[in-house]
């Protein structure tokens, strides 16, 4: 299948998506495209942020702001999703798991490609409302939406085989 549509049908039936993805051959670049696919798509969400902040604040150009950006998710975000992947393995392992250190960074890496779709809205809010009650609503609801996913994409990977 696709990304887009296992994404679209992650949306739907995360677990079974999820299960799919657990029974293909194992493969770390597998998992990267997922970790890869979720940055690049929150960068590109961040553009129309930049475009506002730079039209606003003329003296930082949005070149700058998007390295700012650029540097931010693949300098930082992505080693600590491997940390955090790692960490919920642990944790994981010790409620009885019985997954592995593959089926933990699966579960992270792709439900944070799954929510991609929230990303790209949540960057579309910010552009045009800018920081207020609504963008930290929808910020929550986003970060509520994939902490949920990953619970449930974690509990699916950990059952062992």
């Amino acid at each position: 299948m696709s990304l887009l549509v296992d994404i679209m049908d992650s949306w739907r039936a995360p677990r079974r998506v999820v299960r799919q993805h657990l029974q293909r051959p194992r493969s770390e670049a597998f998992l990267f495209t997922f970790l890869f696919t979720f940055l690049l798509v929150s960068f590109i969400a961040q553009w129309p942020v930049a475009a506002r902040l730079s039209h606003m604040q003329p003296e930082v150009p949005i070149e700058q702001r998007m390295f700012g950006f650029a540097l931010g998710l693949f300098a930082l975000v992505m080693p600590l999703a491997y940390a955090l992947a790692a960490l919920s393995r642990l944790v994981a392992a010790l409620m009885g798991g019985q997954g592995s250190w593959y089926s933990a960074r699966l579960a992270l890496f792709w439900s944070l490609a799954s929510i991609t779709p929230a990303m790209l809205l949540m960057g579309l809010a910010l552009a045009f409302l800018g920081q207020g009650q609504q963008t930290t609503a929808l910020g929550v609801v986003v970060g509520a939406v994939f902490v949920i996913r990953w619970v449930l994409m974690l509990r699916e990977t950990e059952r062992g085989a």
